[in-house]
């Protein structure tokens, strides 16, 4: 059965760094190209990383130079580096496949707060 599992969420202070991971299961996964979404409370969902099956990347202009999205083929994985986080980057982040089918994660809440 198809399904993402994001983790590495948590609690962290303002300027700190996460690493969020998404497994995934799917088969031929290094063709689905991958995103990162975050949805704050009261807010819409906004995509903040990409990376395509050719491992080129876009990020938003709110995370560009802060994150880095990157994938693993061999372990069916994609990553989420989150440095020097803001209190404005608190959100619930999902992993999102696409190929052919979509598929999301239910995601991994971050909390950035003194």
């Amino acid at each position: 059965q198809e399904q993402l599992v994001e983790s590495g969420g948590g609690l962290v202070q303002p300027g700190e760094s996460l690493r969020l991971s998404c497994a995934a299961s799917l088969p031929m996964f290094s063709a689905y190209n991958m995103d990162w979404y975050r949805q704050a409370p009261g807010k819409q969902r906004e995509m903040v990383a990409a990376i395509t099956s050719g491992s080129s990347t876009y990020y938003s202009e709110s995370v560009e130079g802060r994150f880095s999205i990157s994938r693993d083929n061999a372990k069916n994985t994609v990553y989420l580096q989150m440095n020097a986080l803001k209190p404005e980057d608190t959100a619930v982040y999902s992993c999102h496949a696409t190929f052919v089918r979509s598929f999301w994660g239910k995601g991994t809440l971050v909390t950035v707060s003194l």
